[in-house]
């Protein structure tokens, strides 16, 4: 019996440093900004909550996962306006492909992209209080596609303090 335990927890140890190995991988941070924002990869937000998830339609053809930190899970729950400082949302991005197990089902597919939105009124007064920050395999995309960012916002969901995603119920 006493075998049998510590075999159990030899088994937990080795899958709990795996868990810990694969999310050190997945989940560091960026040590590089992105460019206009200087937003980088907040270490640990593949650990936030879910806020919501959406399908993007052609021409992307991406399922998405928006995660929040402490500060916008709050904020949504309140169903505060504008957000505070110190929301950070992360949007995580896959192309959508068939399930092979199941024909109706779509599953992630490649990784397209990780995007941050980081709520700080007075650095970011110029674009609505969000900086913004748009990562391709952990490394900022160019300042040209960071130049889209607020416009785009901006135009689309000003209403909402420029976030497009909704609390999922």
């Amino acid at each position: 019996m006493k075998s049998i335990h510590l075999y159990a927890a030899g088994l937990t140890l080795v899958a709990l440093t795996l868990t810990v190995a694969a999310v050190a991988m997945t989940d560091t941070g960026s040590s590089e900004p992105s460019p206009v924002y200087g937003v980088r990869i907040p270490h640990g937000y593949r650990q936030w909550q879910l806020i919501a998830p959406a399908v993007e339609a052609a021409p992307l053809n991406e399922i998405r996962a928006v995660l929040g930190n402490e500060v916008a899970i709050k904020a949504y729950r309140d169903g505060a306006q504008p957000f505070p400082d110190g929301t950070v949302l992360a949007k995580l991005a896959w192309k959508h492909v068939p399930s092979p197990d199941f024909a109706p089902a779509s599953i992630p597919g490649a990784p397209t992209t990780v995007q941050f939105m980081v709520k700080d009124s007075k650095k970011y007064a110029a674009t609505g209080g969000w900086g913004f920050g748009r990562f391709i395999d952990g490394k900022p995309a160019d300042e040209a596609q960071h130049r889209t960012c607020f416009a785009c916002h901006q135009a689309l969901a000003k209403g909402h303090d420029y976030v497009f995603t909704r609390y999922a119920p």
